[in-house]
């Protein structure tokens, strides 16, 4: 794990790329930053954390980081011992961390839920959606602090995801008042009215040789419709119901989840 403090005072805020190894538009982000070297107004940790996935370019080495916290010392995985030592350093900060998807090109943000901290931040991020997690924070960087926003930056190794990225950084930092606010697609395009959606279950999937996808992210399935399929297996919704990190390879098991749009920004 690397971690570079900037700026004068004990850091209370921190950027975290790399919990994935395979998603380099964080890694991209932080050293972005790092090279402009802006005149901070707030101490910023910036943190590359699992520095052996990266350069195996693999999402992990024994097992999923962000399902691994709070983590072991003394943890049997890479992960486990990783994830304690990442949840010590940055347990009291304001986070952000930077992820990519293979379900979703543009930009999302999923926090714990949508409190003080979650109004006062996300309203200053270009982001397409805000999701709650809630109940689906186990083994996540949610079980060390909830003032927490991870961004889905857009397709995993995309050019756009990695400018994505720096543009978040850079907004989430204006937000915490580590850098000077500026003129953003944020502002641009109202986000106190961008929805809000809360994550409900899960969309399991059987094993199979080959599956597809014929819903789309954010947009509501009605009760009845075919919204993926697994081999010659249909899969027709009961409830209508927003899919979110919906994908036809992104996970193993799941295709994805199911939510419930609960209000926006403004509400």
């Amino acid at each position: 794990m690397r971690v570079e403090t900037v700026g004068d005072g004990p850091a209370q805020i921190a950027v975290i790329g790399g919990i994935h190894g395979d998603e380099p538009c964080g890694v991209h982000a932080v050293e972005t930053l790092l090279d402009e070297d802006p005149e901070f107004q707030r101490a910023v940790k910036f943190v590359i954390a699992n520095e052996r996935a990266i350069e195996a370019d693999t999402r992990y080495v024994d097992e999923d980081l962000n399902r691994a916290f709070p983590g072991d010392p003394d943890g049997d995985t890479h992960e486990s011992r990783l994830a304690h030592r990442l949840g010590r350093e940055v347990a009291d900060c304001q986070i952000l961390a930077l992820h990519s998807t293979q379900s979703y090109g543009g930009k999302f943000a999923l926090v714990d839920r949508v409190r003080e901290f979650e109004r006062r931040v996300c309203p200053h991020l270009s982001v397409d959606a805000v999701v709650e997690t809630c109940d689906f924070t186990e083994g996540r960087l949610f079980e060390v602090s909830r003032r927490l926003v991870e961004v889905e930056c857009g397709y995993q190794r995309s050019e756009t995801a990695a400018e994505n990225a720096v543009d978040i950084t850079r907004e989430f930092l204006a937000a915490t008042g580590a850098l000077p606010e500026r003129v953003s697609a944020a502002a641009d395009g109202g986000l106190e009215d961008r929805p809000i959606y809360r994550l409900a279950e899960p969309m399991p999937k059987v094993a199979a040789d080959s599956y597809e996808v014929f819903a789309t992210n954010f947009s509501r399935v009605a009760a009845g419709q075919t919204y993926a399929a697994a081999d010659e297996q249909e899969y027709v919704a009961e409830e209508p119901f927003y899919p979110v990190l919906l994908s036809a390879y992104g996970y193993e098991d799941v295709f994805g989840y199911s939510a419930d749009r609960v209000g926006t920004l403004d509400v």
